[in-house]
């Protein structure tokens, strides 16, 4: 393991400790652990391999060692239940930032959190609640991971993509990660003033391409479709079926035509 810290710019209060992992099960699991043992928000962990990897809905992940950004990092926001959807939000939003500014390539959200270029799935995120160590005063914890896909090309599995895919050339981890956590600093920041919060959710609309699209929504036991029309304050997202408006809080969502592109500007 290597450490190193990264302060973003003066104005933005956290600051972020980066612990690199040749091979790791798992960055979220180990960040779990870290928190329930007291951890402070702003730990990062970094791997170039995991070998028990976790996405949403219980998922595996793998991937070939060195070709995607393996990272997780820890947060401690002050936000009620009904705004921690914002936290993953911001996280996913700021690989948006990081994808355009180290390689051009512009890339638009899934609900809840995926990344997508096209059809092709770019990234995905999985967001954790982690209990504060018994008798301690601190706030619970948040760990969100990602799996950026860079300079994956054998082996791409069909539905999904990579940086390097859409740019033409072998995209830098090092300078994606710098980018990710300074577009993060500030937005996470941003979720903590009402106005700030509202123009993260402003962003968050903008960028999420499922709304405006047909979908196929799959949860327990039931399944439906419908026009996706909004996402609530509480990162909700609000489906409009042929017998009235769903609110869909978790489930499995397939656009059923190709995604918006995002508009540009």
């Amino acid at each position: 393991m290597v450490t190193s810290r990264a302060r973003p710019a003066a104005q933005n209060p956290i600051s972020f400790e980066v612990r690199w992992f040749d091979t790791i099960d798992s960055t979220n699991t180990y960040l779990a652990a870290e928190a329930s043992k007291g951890a402070p928000e702003g730990l990062v962990a970094v791997a170039q391999h995991q070998v028990a990897g976790r996405g949403r809905l219980g998922r595996s992940w793998t991937e070939p060692a060195g070709s995607s950004l393996l990272m997780s990092v820890l947060l401690r926001p002050r936000l009620g239940d009904d705004q921690l959807f914002w936290c993953s939000a911001a996280l996913s939003m700021s690989a948006c930032d990081a994808s355009r500014a180290v390689a051009g390539v512009e890339a638009v959200l899934k609900w809840p959190n995926d990344l997508l270029v096209g059809t092709g799935k770019l990234a995905g995120v999985l967001a954790e609640r982690v209990a504060p160590p018994a008798r301690s005063q601190m706030v619970p914890a948040v760990v969100i991971g990602i799996g950026l896909n860079l300079n994956w090309l054998d082996g791409l599995p069909p539905t999904a993509t990579s940086l390097s895919l859409h740019c033409g050339h072998e995209v830098d981890r090092t300078a994606v990660l710098e980018a990710l956590i300074e577009s993060l600093a500030f937005r996470y920041k941003s979720l903590f003033d009402p106005e700030g919060l509202a123009s993260q959710m402003a962003d968050y609309r903008t960028l999420c391409a499922t709304l405006g699209t047909k979908v196929l929504v799959t949860m327990v036991g039931e399944q439906f479709s419908g026009t996706a029309l909004d996402v609530t304050s509480e990162g909700r997202l609000l489906v409009e079926t042929p017998n009235g408006a769903r609110v869909v809080s978790a489930g499995d969502v397939v656009h059923l035509r190709p995604a918006r592109k995002r508009p540009s500007g």
